[in-house]
């Protein structure tokens, strides 16, 4: 469970692994699967065959093995992980975004939140996670298949208590009357966002915010438009995230560098070399940690609009 909760709605979390949890099994940062724990069932892949049964009663982070020595490791199902390995059933938002709207957002425990859409639940889990235990998120998706299937992931990660998933379609009908002036905060990623910003606005608290997730700077500027009538310190931002792949690599160690030497004899002709020719090929492996740009780092996302609710002096 992602944020486990007792029946006082206080965090209980569980360490240790038991019959129908959710477990991320681990082979390598680029290779992860959610796995539901059940005995009698076991997993396969290139690193041999795992049972279940085996994982039952081991804590979260533990590093099991297979059948013929292979190794992974199992892992709470935190948000982070969640969204590296969730089924895809629109475009999602990846951690740096994420992060930067829980952070702007200003959640803490005990806020309550309206989303729309929800889309494949990537955002909503971190939102729950933030304004965990007393507070609460409303989300919402037009599609009901869609809805479905988030309702589901978020039942099976233990989210249920935190999160109320709804059909409707709040760029035509707007958010329900219920959360008029009761809301904290508001995150739109709707294809025309700017049509439910009225609705967003009657149902913001005073001075508190509203984010809107675009794709297309086109819509980033109709909504800013919108949203002076009612909103102040409209601010955008672009999330950019440059990751670096961490690697050891063996080079060769030089009769040079054994001597103590840290740049070597100077240059010299092939047929003026001293050094035995079976010693001038001797070299001895050594590793080093290299830092590299990764291949397939993340380009654009979309664009993330914040406004704050203008107060009205009376």
């Amino acid at each position: 469970m992602m944020v486990p909760l007792d029946e006082a709605n206080k965090l209980s979390f569980n360490r240790r692994i038991s019959d129908g949890d959710t477990v991320i099994v681990y082979e390598r940062h680029d290779s992860m699967r959610a796995v539901t724990v059940s005995p009698g069932s076991d997993l396969q892949n290139r690193f041999g065959v795992f049972k279940h049964s085996d994982w039952i009663g081991k804590p979260f982070g533990s590093k099991v093995f297979s059948t013929k020595g292979g190794f992974v490791f199992l892992l709470a199902p935190t948000p982070e992980l969640w969204t590296l390995v969730l089924s895809h059933r629109t475009q999602i938002l990846y951690l740096p975004d994420i992060s930067f709207v829980v952070s702007y957002l200003e959640l803490v425990p005990g806020c309550v939140v309206l989303e729309s859409g929800t889309g494949s639940g990537s955002l909503s889990t971190s939102l729950a996670r933030a304004v965990a235990p007393s507070g609460h998120l409303f989300t919402f998706d037009f599609h009901e298949q869609r809805a479905s299937s988030a309702r589901t992931d978020f039942e099976r990660n233990g989210l249920s208590n935190l999160i109320t998933v709804s059909v409707r379609d709040i760029q035509g009908e707007g958010f329900p009357k219920e959360h008029e002036g009761c809301v904290d905060a508001v995150f739109l990623d709707l294809p025309q966002p700017w049509l439910a910003v009225p609705s967003a606005s009657r149902c913001l608290k005073p001075d508190a915010v509203l984010c809107s997730f675009s794709p297309c700077i086109e819509q980033v500027q109709h909504t800013c438009e919108t949203l002076r009538s009612s909103f102040t310190d409209i601010r955008t931002f672009e999330v950019l995230v440059r990751s670096y792949e961490i690697k050891e690599h063996r080079f060769a160690k030089s009769v040079s560098e054994e001597d103590g030497s840290p740049v070597g004899p100077p240059p010299q002709k092939r047929k003026q070399s001293t050094l035995p020719a079976n010693k001038s090929e001797q070299a001895e492996s050594n590793f080093s940690v290299m830092a590299k740009p990764c291949s397939t780092a993340r380009g654009h996302t979309g664009y993330l609009t914040f406004a704050r609710l203008t107060v009205l002096s009376k």
